[in-house]
């Protein structure tokens, strides 16, 4: 046990809350910005998407799945909760990543395969992102075309230009140094899901009063 005059200068760092236990800086998160990751995360443009996929199932199956995947979303969250850190729970080592919690856990092999499944993923997600983004600024592109030009113009536009504009973005922004600790960008993209949300409320709204139709009662 070390006495007081043994202690030593990262010893008494930690005491005087400048870093944490395991000897890093001291984390500032708070719940409120924990919450505010968690909705950037878990809201995203796929939400807008929602709607449609709920009609097509309709209200017994679309409900019974929302559920489902909540349950699913929860468990998941618990799991990741119990693998911050190890082998305790509570007072272990912390993992600061998932292939690093996954490598404690699970092993060296399934440690890789992770690895793998992430960059793939990742790679996928992009592109699926670029090809998305440049559909969508050719979409706005085109309709102030027809806002303009009307109807009948062709206002044919292609993507390639916009694929390539947002891909150079995306390279820029990869060039600054830890870029997801920037505050701006959480705080961005917690603006971005309620957007996505709010998005896809109003449209539902719209389509379902552009569906109704008022019928008079008439009186003999």
């Amino acid at each position: 046990m070390k006495t007081p005059s043994s202690f030593s200068f990262g010893d008494r760092e930690i005491m005087n809350g400048h870093f944490d236990d395991d000897g890093r800086i001291k984390r500032t998160g708070t719940l409120l910005t924990a919450s505010a990751h968690v909705m950037a995360v878990v809201i995203g443009s796929g939400v807008l998407s929602l709607a449609w996929c709920l009609a097509q199932l309709g209200w017994i199956l679309g409900v019974l799945l929302l559920a489902a995947f909540a349950v699913i979303t929860l468990y998941t969250c618990i799991l990741l909760s119990d693998c911050y850190r190890s082998p305790d729970p509570a007072t272990g080592t912390r993992n600061y990543n998932y292939m690093q919690a996954v490598k404690v856990n699970l092993g060296g092999f399934k440690y890789k395969l992770c690895g793998i499944s992430q960059y793939v993923t990742q790679v996928g997600t992009t592109i699926g992102y670029i090809i998305t983004s440049a559909i969508s600024m050719a979409a706005v592109k085109r309709s102030n075309c027809f806002h303009k030009y009307g109807h009948k113009h062709g206002c044919h536009m292609l993507n390639n230009t916009y694929v390539l504009i947002f891909g150079c973005m995306e390279i820029v922004l990869s060039q600054i140094p830890n870029f997801h600790e920037l505050e701006l960008v959480s705080i961005v993209a917690t603006i971005m899901s309620f957007a996505y949300a709010g998005i896809g409320i109003v449209l539902s709204i719209v389509t379902i009063a552009g569906k109704i139709k008022l019928v008079g009662v008439h009186h003999n």
